[in-house]
């Protein structure tokens, strides 16, 4: 499974950079998502990296202030998140995706980690 950090209660306008690391395999070849599930709301989908191939997927409600970024050396995905408001606050899970592409971004997913808190308040 993955271990998600990096979340916090932020300012709205403020920026927080999330960090997913798997627990005992590899990122290679692997195609990781982030999503993220509000209060009251189902799990939604976030963003996805190929990381055999670079290729990555946001939803539409992502495009413009997330970037998911993989770091092969550290064996970490990234999620970048600027200009954030009190509609981001949930928490925010990594897990691989069976299907990451420019166009897709499709189950089953798999290797859920614990999450990570993201609050955005003034």
């Amino acid at each position: 499974q993955f271990v998600e950090s990096g979340g916090g209660l932020v300012q709205p306008g403020g920026s927080l950079r999330l960090s997913c690391v798997p627990s005992g395999f590899n990122l290679d070849f692997e195609k990781m998502g982030w999503f993220r599930q509000a209060p009251g709301k189902e799990r939604e989908k976030v963003a996805c990296i190929n990381s055999s191939d670079g290729e990555t997927h946001y939803a539409d409600s992502a495009k413009g202030r997330f970037t998911i970024s993989l770091d092969n050396a550290k064996n970490t995905v990234f999620l970048q998140i600027g200009s954030l408001n009190v509609e981001d606050t949930a928490v925010y899970y990594c897990a691989t995706s069976a299907y990451c592409s420019t166009y897709m971004f499709e189950g089953p997913y798999d290797y859920w980690g614990q999450g990570t808190q993201v609050t955005v308040s003034s």
